[in-house]
């Protein structure tokens, strides 16, 4: 009997058991893919979910490894990739950003998705100029972004008075003036080197338009930038500085977002992940809060965007896993799920855009006009120039450099 028991136990034991140890043995196999990023705010959170959880549905195993700050997230990335621990994917801004790593050969290239979906064709060619190199692909690209929105809200105007957007420079710095009269304040701004460096680039784009922001960034042509024209950008954009608050120093772009989200604040130049954050506040554009990609009709429109990029490896396991994330990460559904909370816009042309907000529309719109497309600063210059540049800009926004200066050392970042 003892002997019965103990194989009718044997046999309960297993058929309970089987499933799990299937779901065990299964997960083991399963494609597993440690990310890093730096999608840490709420709106970048809550998108960043839509990605593991597509890659969960196409059977592989997400191990979120989020760091705080994009600097921060490309060092560690880098910096585990050079002492043979790297992860199986990492984020990485549409750029020159991880160049030198190419250059090194330590990324696997994504040429079989490059070719499946046409990417020659299909991308703008401020995004192929930095994911291919050397004939090869080198990142996914998952969303587009334009880094110089003008971003504000709906009851800060209505307070003041303002009944329309502003369409010139003039007219912005007239809403600066109405909401400064009504005690709001004007420009909500956070105080970190690579939000001047932003909120400059805007006034380059939207004074100088493409030809001379081209010529400054991607020629950079030392008479322009010695030029009278981009005297009067620097000057602009120092005038700035008197239309944001004290609090503005150190403070994170988010943040600064909020206030605007309050109505605390009436202005804020920003890359469209903003929109994020109104979405995650469940505010409505074109109700609650307003966008414009510039303040004219042929304003360039400044693109960067998130790419996946994969280290080098020849563990099989690890291909399959980066091959996973690739084809997820391309798909049309999920590039617009992701776009949703995000605030960018999908980097496919073939997606369906009724399901994006307002704001989206106007950014998918504008794209169709090829003459209108330029990279941001950081597509054309490398890291080290681009890093000198917003040093200068910082300086000169926060103390007393006389423009002459600011103007000579910009041109000496630049010229090499």
């Amino acid at each position: 009997m003892s002997t019965v028991r103990t194989l009718a136990a044997a046999c309960a034991w297993l058929c309970v058991s089987a499933p799990a140890l299937a779901a065990s043995a299964s997960a083991t196999q399963a494609p597993k893919a440690e990310v890093i990023h730096w999608w840490t705010s709420g709106g970048e959170s809550a998108a960043v979910k839509q990605v593991a959880q597509a890659y969960q549905q196409a059977g592989g195993v997400w191990i979120d490894t989020a760091i705080a700050g994009g600097d921060q997230s490309r060092a560690v990335t880098i910096n585990r990739i050079v002492g043979g621990n790297p992860p199986t994917a990492a984020q990485f801004n549409t750029s020159k950003q991880f160049l030198d790593v190419i250059e090194a050969g330590m990324l696997n290239d994504v040429d079989t998705v490059a070719r499946a979906q046409n990417w020659d064709q299909m991308l703008p060619p401020p995004i192929i100029d930095v994911i291919k190199v050397g004939g090869h692909y080198y990142a996914v690209p998952l969303n587009i972004h334009m880094q110089t929105w003008f971003w504000y809200s709906k009851p800060a105007f209505k307070k003041a008075g303002i009944d329309k957007e502003p369409a010139s420079m003039a007219e912005f710095f007239t809403a600066l003036d109405k909401l400064k009269a009504a005690g709001i304040i004007p420009l909500a701004h956070g105080g970190q080197s690579w939000q001047e460096n932003v909120l400059f680039s805007a006034i380059l784009a939207n004074m100088g338009g493409k030809e001379l922001y081209l010529k400054a960034f991607r020629d950079r042509d030392q008479a322009t930038l010695l030029g009278p024209a981009f005297r009067n950008v620097l000057l602009t954009f120092k005038r700035l500085k008197s239309y944001v608050d004290p609090g503005s120093p150190g403070r994170n772009w988010n943040d600064a977002t909020a206030l605007v989200i309050s109505g605390k604040a009436g202005f804020q130049v920003m890359g469209d992940w903003a929109k994020g954050e109104f979405t995650n506040a469940r505010q409505i554009a074109g109700q609650h809060y307003g966008c414009m990609a510039g303040l004219g009709p042929s304003t360039p429109y400044l693109i960067q965007g998130d790419v996946f990029v994969f280290p080098k490896t020849d563990d099989g396991k690890t291909v399959r896993a980066q091959q996973l994330l690739a084809n997820v990460v391309s798909q049309p559904v999920l590039q617009v799920g992701f776009s949703k909370l995000k605030g960018s816009i999908p980097v496919r042309t073939d997606v369906d855009a009724a399901e994006l907000d307002l704001c989206a529309q106007k950014g998918l719109e504008i794209m169709k006009d090829r003459t209108r497309q330029a990279g941001v600063s950081e597509v054309y210059l490398t890291p080290d120039q681009n890093g000198a540049m917003q040093d200068v800009l910082t300086a000169y926004w926060n103390t007393s450099m006389p423009v002459e200066k600011a103007q000579k050392s910009i041109a000496n970042a630049l010229k090499y």
